[in-house]
């Protein structure tokens, strides 16, 4: 067996592993990561295009935001639509001058990537039976088989990045976490093309047909949604008949601007709010997806994911400094507070814009439902104070500080 000792273990080479890996590499923390996929099959994920403030100067920090800088769109600004009202959320106004960036996050990933790769920083992608142990002890390890060898990683600290379906979350004792979910009863059909974006900035749409998202990866290529049932499936959508429908939820002005073309990925992503808590057991720290999900609707799934990446790191960089391993039992408590106000905001956002049909939510017939997030929408809408509560979810509230 292959043995290597490294002072941090990361499981799972998305956005957040990588960017761990490359935060705690700049201040001189040896890390490996441990990747089930290919690095291929890593940026063949289409995920996200919004990133907050606190995500920005992280990627800054860690030294590859050049160009996010170069390429990415900042926008001061999103719409929400419904019975052909187009309202505009300014959210640099009403937050003191925040805004977020239009950066896919694949594109994050590459960057991350590249400088890992230009580091010759260790990362074992396409390994099988991943496995952590000995969590509870000072010297736990990740365990796995590359290149048809077994190898041993023995670290200080595991980071589990692997999201909702990996290993590391299971590793936790069924009786030691708690697990708190909503699956939502319809998805979200996803089109990529290499269109122009029908708007300068992102309209979410509330419409009758039920929900809609117009959003963008650049000038040329624009990404859009539509909410569909669960029991869709992609091959019962031709590119034809998406158009078609997603014209039928926009704004008819919008609508009469829609450039179409060929899809380059389509796909339909189900819905859920889920949080596992504690976020830590042991050694082990859970990261982004392999604690907690959220409905995209509030685009809060990478960006709480990079907080969760903050407050590890800061963390990191203090027990070692100091000596002192005990300021790590803090990670857990501090990333729930803050993962609880997204996952609030998310589901929040995903009530008072979807179609829920005769579904119950909360003890209430859909019908209700659907007059009472007419008229919360209304209200928010209508109010320099809602638009401002909004605006301030929307941007991403501050990273705790880390004494």
């Amino acid at each position: 067996m292959k043995t290597i000792s490294t002072k941090v273990a990361i499981v799972g080479a998305g956005p957040s592993g990588l960017l761990l890996g490359q935060l705690l590499h700049k201040h001189g923390i040896d890390n490996v990561i441990v990747e089930r996929v290919s690095a291929d099959y890593v940026l063949g994920r289409i995920r996200a295009g919004i990133l907050e403030q606190g995500l920005v100067k992280l990627l800054e920090e860690a030294g590859v935001s050049a160009r996010m800088h170069r390429e990415g769109i900042p926008h001061d600004g999103f719409c929400i639509s419904h019975s052909e009202r187009l309202e505009r959320i300014d959210v640099k106004s009403l937050t003191g001058g925040e805004s977020v960036m239009c950066y896919g996050q694949t594109e994050v990933t590459r960057d991350l990537m590249a400088a890992r790769s230009e580091a010759g920083l260790t990362t074992l992608y396409e390994s099988s039976e991943v496995s952590i142990v000995d969590i509870c002890s000072e010297s736990p390890a990740v365990l796995c088989r590359h290149e048809g060898q077994p190898v041993r990683i023995e670290c200080d600290f595991v980071a589990g990045c692997d999201g909702f379906h990996g290993v590391s979350r299971q590793t936790i004792p069924e009786e030691k976490r708690t697990e708190h979910e909503r699956v939502y009863p319809f998805g979200w059909l996803g089109v990529l093309s290499d269109t122009p974006p029908v708007h300068d900035e992102l309209i979410y749409a509330k419409s009758e047909r039920g929900f809609a998202l117009a959003s963008q990866r650049s000038p040329t290529r624009s990404r859009y949604y539509i909410q569909v049932p669960l029991t869709d499936s992609v091959d019962q959508w031709s590119d034809e008949a998406f158009w078609a429908e997603l014209k039928r939820r926009l704004p008819s002005d919008i609508s009469a601007k829609l450039v179409t073309g060929p899809s380059i990925e389509k796909s339909i992503a189900p819905l859920r709010s889920f949080v596992c808590e504690p976020m830590q057991y042991g050694r082990l720290h859970l990261v982004g997806d392999a604690a907690h999900i959220v409905p995209p609707t509030g685009a809060k799934g990478l960006n709480l994911a990079a907080s969760d990446v903050s407050t590890l790191y800061k963390l990191l960089l203090k027990a070692y400094r100091a000596g002192d391993f005990n300021v790590m039992s803090r990670y857990s408590e501090i990333c729930l507070r803050r993962v609880w106000n997204g996952e609030r905001f998310s589901w929040w956002m995903t009530n008072m814009l979807h179609d829920f049909g005769d579904e119950s939510v909360g003890g209430m017939d859909g019908a209700s439902m659907a007059r009472f997030m007419e008229s919360e929408l209304n209200y928010y809408l209508d109010s320099p104070a809602g638009r401002a509560v909004i605006a301030e979810q929307y941007v991403g509230l501050p990273y705790e500080q880390i004494d």
